[in-house]
C-alpha cells in the first residue's frame, strides 16, 4: 500500500506541468520515500498550485480540520509546500518537483540521497528541457548592458532586488549535493538569493540568512567575481529567487555542457557577447575562467563567440583587459518574452507537455 501512494505522489507531479518522468530503475519512488511520509505524500495529492488556508482544505477535501494547519505548517518547513503567512492567515500550495521540491532539501541532503538525485537526474533533465517555455532566464551583469540599450525590466537584476522586501541567503543545494558525492566546487556555496516583497517573510526560515537589500546586491556583486552566472524564473513579474550558477554543479548550465542540449531550450536570454577581433589580445581569460558554458572559442587571429551557445550573461565582458567584448540585444524577432506570471508559465508549460493539470489549479 505504501509503494501505491508513492506512485500516485508521482503520478501527481507528473501531470503537473514541471513533470517527474519515470524510470527503469524506480529511483524516482526512492527521493519520495526520502522526503515524504505515506501521510504526507497522500494529503500533498489533494493539495493545489493555488494558494489556500487550511480551513479552505479541510472543506474541499473532507479532510478533519482538527492538526490539519498543523502538519501543512510542518511540511512546509520540511520543503514539501510552500506557506505564506499574511497577518496571522496561513497559506499553502504545493510544489513541483523543481523549482520547488528538490531545491527546498537542503537539510534532508545526505550522501545517499545525492548518489539518487544524480542518477536521476540525465532523465528529469531530457524530459524537462525539451520542453518550452524554458523555468529560467538569464539575468546579465547590469553594468555591461550599454546605455543604448532599452532592458526591459524583467531582464534587469535591480528590477527583483528593488522589488523586494524581505532577502535570504541560502546554501546552493546543487553544490552541497555534489560536495557530498566527493566533487567539491571552489566557488562560494551560500549564493542561492531568495527574495518577497512582504516585510519579515524569512525571520524564522529552518535555512539559510537573512540579509538586507544592500547585501543582497554586494552578494551579487561578489558571485559576478566568481563567474557565477544570475538565473531566475523565465517570468516577467513575480520572481522570488537569484540562482548564481556555475558550470561544474548546476543542473541547467550541465544540461548544456554535459547533456549537449541546446542553451536556447534550457534556459531563456535576452542577449549575447560579441568578441571584437581587431582589440581581442587572445589572452583567453574569457573562455578559460568566465564563460561557464562553453560558448568562446580560439580562432586564428582572435578568440570568437559560439553564437548558439552564448547566453548572455556578460561574465565574459567584465573582466577582459582589451574591453574587447561588449553585450548585444538580440534581435528583435529572436527574443522570446517570458509568460507575465508563473500561472501564465504553468499553462504554457502544460499546453507543450500535453498535460492536463486542471484539477490541481
Amino acid at each position: 500500500m505504501a509503494d501505491g501512494i508513492y506512485k500516485r505522489l508521482a503520478g501527481v507531479l507528473d501531470t503537473l506541468p514541471n513533470g517527474f518522468p519515470s524510470t527503469e530503475s524506480g529511483v524516482e519512488i526512492k527521493l519520495l520515500k526520502k522526503i515524504f511520509t505515506p501521510e504526507q505524500a497522500d494529503l500533498f495529492c489533494d493539495m493545489r498550485l493555488t494558494f489556500e488556508t487550511a480551513e479552505e482544505i479541510a472543506g474541499r477535501t473532507g479532510r478533519p480540520l482538527a492538526r490539519l494547519e498543523e502538519t501543512l505548517i510542518g511540511m512546509s518547513k520540511s520543503g514539501q509546500l510552500f506557506m505564506i503567512k499574511l497577518g496571522k492567515t496561513r497559506y499553502f500550495k504545493m510544489l513541483p518537483w523543481v523549482f520547488g521540491i528538490y531545491e527546498f532539501q537542503l537539510g534532508r541532503l545526505d550522501r545517499e540521497f545525492s548518489e539518487w538525485i544524480e542518477e536521476y537526474a540525465p532523465v528529469y533533465s531530457r524530459q524537462f528541457f525539451s520542453k518550452m517555455p524554458q523555468l529560467m532566464q538569464v539575468l546579465p551583469i547590469e553594468e555591461k548592458i550599454s546605455d543604448k540599450e532599452e532592458a526591459l525590466p524583467y531582464e534587469k537584476v535591480s528590477s527583483i532586488i528593488e522589488n523586494g522586501q524581505s532577502f535570504l541567503v541560502n546554501d546552493c543545494i546543487c553544490k552541497k549535493e555534489k560536495g557530498l558525492l566527493g566533487k567539491p566546487c571552489d566557488r562560494p556555496v551560500q549564493v542561492c538569493l531568495a527574495v518577497a516583497p512582504i516585510p519579515g517573510v524569512f525571520d524564522n526560515a529552518p535555512e539559510g540568512r537573512v540579509i538586507s537589500r544592500s547585501e543582497a546586491y554586494a552578494l551579487l556583486k561578489k558571485t559576478e567575481e566568481e563567474a557565477l552566472v544570475h538565473l531566475t524564473s523565465n517570468v516577467q513579474y513575480g520572481s522570488f529567487y537569484i540562482c548564481n550558477c556555475c558550470k561544474c554543479c548546476c543542473g541547467v548550465l550541465t544540461a548544456i555542457n554535459d547533456l549537449g542540449m541546446p542553451a536556447a531550450e534550457v534556459v531563456n536570454s535576452h542577449y549575447y557577447a560579441e568578441i571584437d577581433p581587431d582589440q581581442c589580445t587572445r589572452c583567453g581569460l574569457c573562455a578559460d575562467k568566465r564563460c561557464q558554458v562553453g560558448a568562446i572559442e580560439a580562432g586564428e587571429d582572435a578568440y570568437r563567440i559560439i553564437r548558439d551557445r552564448c547566453i548572455g550573461c556578460g561574465l565574459c565582458i567584465s573582466t577582459c583587459p582589451a574591453e574587447a567584448i561588449r553585450l548585444i540585444h538580440k534581435e528583435p524577432e529572436k527574443r522570446v518574452p517570458p509568460p507575465i506570471t508563473e500561472e501564465v508559465w504553468f499553462d504554457e508549460r502544460g499546453k507543450t507537455r500535453g498535460v492536463d493539470f486542471s484539477a490541481y489549479k
